[in-house]
């Protein structure tokens, strides 16, 4: 599917249980390189998720990682705790609120 299909993928399950988002506020900017680069990020207030390609102006986490091992977290494939103590995704800022982050991935 590609890096810019999973992201599309992410906004329709964010659309279609917005349940996920419960009562979560703030900005996720994800940083991902490799083969598939980019930068998109993730805004969440008023009980809705919107997902935008390129940097946000105020995140409140950015989340670096390689793009296929994205891919591969977002499809079940990676767990994003195993990715984040072996060294393959970096932190950023609100800690606590990047690790509310994998009920909305999933």
């Amino acid at each position: 599917m590609g890096l810019h299909g999973t992201i599309m993928e992410l906004q329709k399950r964010l659309d279609a249980r917005p349940e996920k988002v419960g009562g979560l506020n703030g900005t996720f900017q994800f940083d991902l390189g490799g083969n598939e680069p980019g930068t998109y990020h993730l805004v969440v207030a008023n009980g809705r998720g919107k997902i935008v390609e390129g940097p946000a102006d105020n995140p409140n986490v950015t989340i670096s990682m390689d793009g296929a091992d994205f891919l591969a977290m977002v499809g079940g494939r990676l767990n994003p705790m195993a990715a984040f103590m072996g060294g393959k995704l970096k932190i950023k800022g609100d800690v606590v609120l990047a690790m509310q982050l994998q009920s909305l991935l999933s």
